[in-house]
């Protein structure tokens, strides 16, 4: 027994890879990829991926290092909101595929070793899902589904009941002739809002739950939790009219109002906490890996805290932190990284995971946010972090926005609102086809044409060519996830501090092990510096480990810790030439 002990500590001290020495949930420390279906690969030709396409590049996802994939809903739905408005919770859309196909890919997925998260679409369906029909209709069992309300009279003319205001622009509050009541509606006007008042829906959607689990999933990403409730009507059963914002002069504009009633309600959280026990307890009957909830929510950082869970209750193991999403601008300094970052540190409680997320399907690409010149350190920077990651589609190939024009434009959130304005609104152009090859359509299809127009690079930037360019985004990805696999990225601290305003450090350290810095030139300049002024306990001489199409440097090189020079935009991952 000894000898077998001795013989372990000698191979994590010596082997060439540091490995990790403690056995963690497989969530802690995982890469996350998000998958818009419609747009990741299409294997029938019609022009929209779909789930046979997920399986057949499954492989892809365990080439770059993937651990989890999340996928944006492809239920049966009308497709309004292009799939968040769902029509039965428990069925495949035709446009995706069958149940047997979802069931060949989760079967691929496990095969692979790569967990599926479902997208969990709580606050509302869609207009045309059977329980809502019910409601309209008064059916008993249904009635009180949804939130409904006689509106008011003034004037002798019927109105909603406030000035509540959609996401998507106009009224909450939509007028149903048969029912001869509105209906509330926090986005479109064909996504109706659950009443969770209701103890007949909680469990309704517990069972959707329930469902998945039993077909496979290993989690479910929860979608825009904090409106799950609005404020109790008073005894009238009248709500209030919420404050104006003074952010808008266009009362059908969502800023024109303050939203406190409308979301972030207290027993939000309270919800997160039931599904977890939910999990918890479908774990404990069925046995296998811990199951996991994803929970999306555009809250002050005090209130995502509460996701986390408290002394009496565990909630969703990743409340998205979307600090660097809301907080981080272009011209965001090397301070303001750093500040953004550490926010999360100092707030989130004792005991749970960090996470880190720079886009998604309703956000512009990194590289059009933030500039092309960016992408690499964005991924060098998340995949240096401790916890886990969360990439979305593309992001790992550097894709950018596609302008796209008005008479192209699906999305409801931009074509609810006038033409004007409607290119800063939508969210196609960060949601277009993913870019497989040089081939026609990018790869992405057989067919002669795609939902949404290919971006018109992709030629330049597509899975296959990058394979072969050494510092491409891509290899520069798969570069990063290895060095994620050593002990010091799985169970180092981390410091994170602004060198001066145009470079950010992240030190990674676990003792008995190489320590490694992270440097990120934010700006377009020429930076030289001292690591021992910013850092304690660091070796004289570093190598370099990774480096991008910027540097100078080239991988294996040595650099004096008292003497480091950054090219503009340069980031690269140093390693100290010995252990501490």
């Amino acid at each position: 027994m000894v000898s077998r002990l001795v013989s372990v500590l000698i191979l994590l001290v010596f082997c060439g890879h540091e490995l990790a020495s403690a056995e963690k949930p497989w969530w802690q420390t995982a890469s996350f990829y998000q998958i818009y279906p419609r747009s990741f690969k299409d294997s029938d030709g019609d022009g929209v991926g779909d789930l046979n396409g997920v399986t057949s590049v499954l492989p892809y996802l365990k080439e770059i290092g993937i651990a989890a994939t999340w996928l944006s809903p492809f239920l049966e739905s009308p497709m309004a909101d292009f799939g968040y408005d769902i029509s039965n919770f428990t069925a495949v859309d035709p446009l995706f595929g069958t149940m047997e196909d979802f069931d060949r890919m989760v079967a691929k997925a496990k095969e692979l070793d790569i967990k599926i998260i479902l997208d969990f679409v709580p606050n509302h369906s869609s207009d045309e899902c059977d329980w809502f029909i019910r409601s309209a209709a008064r059916d008993p069992v249904y009635k009180d589904y949804y939130i409904w309300h006689p509106g008011k009279v003034v004037n002798g003319e019927r109105q909603p009941p406030n000035n509540w205001v959609s996401v998507f622009y106009g009224s909450a509050w939509e007028w149903h002739e048969g029912r001869q009541e509105y209906y509330l509606h926090q986005f479109d006007k064909k996504q109706p809002d659950f009443n969770f008042r209701n103890p007949v829906v909680r469990e309704a959607m517990n069972n959707v739950l329930r469902f998945w689990l039993d077909r496979g999933v290993d989690g479910f990403r929860i979608d825009a939790i904090y409106h799950a409730f609005e404020i109790e009507a008073d005894e009238n059963g009248d709500y209030p009219d919420e404050p104006v914002s003074g952010w808008s002069e266009d009362p059908q504009d969502y800023g024109y109002v303050r939203h406190i009633y409308t979301v972030d309600q207290w027993e939000t959280p309270h919800l997160v906490y039931e599904w977890r026990q939910i999990l918890k307890d479908y774990q404990a009957e069925h046995g296998g890996d811990e199951r996991i909830l994803m929970v999306e929510t555009w809250s002050p950082i005090e209130i995502v805290m509460q996701y986390y869970g408290n002394e009496t209750a565990d909630g969703g193991q990743i409340p998205f932190n979307f600090q660097m999403i809301s907080n981080l601008g272009y011209d965001s300094d090397a301070y303001h990284y750093s500040e953004m970052i550490n926010l999360w540190f100092e707030h989130m409680p004792a005991g749970r995971t960090p996470n880190w997320v720079i886009g998604n399907h309703d956000k512009n690409r990194v590289g059009s946010r933030f500039g092309t010149e960016r992408i690499d350190l964005f991924n060098i920077l998340l995949l240096t972090l401790p916890g886990c990651s969360i990439t979305y589609n593309g992001e790992e190939i550097g894709m950018t926005d596609v302008w796209i024009s008005w008479e192209e434009t699906v999305d409801p959130q931009a074509c609810n609102n006038e033409q004007d304005g409607y290119e800063w609104r939508s969210r196609d152009p960060a949601r277009t086809p993913f870019q497989w090859s040089d081939a026609a359509n990018a790869g992405f299809t057989t067919g002669r044409s795609t939902w949404l127009p290919i971006s018109a690079d992709y030629k330049r930037l597509n899975v296959k060519r990058e394979r072969g360019v050494a510092l491409s985004h891509l290899n520069i990805f798969k570069e990063l996830q290895k060095l994620r696999q050593l002990a010091t990225f799985q169970d180092g601290d981390a410091e994170v501090k602004a060198l001066n305003k145009n470079v950010l450090g992240v030190k990674r350290s676990l003792r008995g092990n190489h320590t490694y810095i992270t440097l990120l030139n934010i700006f377009g300049n020429i930076e030289n510096f001292n690591l021992h002024e910013h850092f304690a306990n660091l070796s004289a001489e570093f190598e370099y480990v990774l480096i991008t199409d910027r540097s100078i440097k080239h991988k294996g090189d040595k650099v004096s810790a008292s003497s480091v020079t950054l090219m503009p935009h340069e980031s690269v991952v140093l390693k100290s030439t010995k252990r501490q």
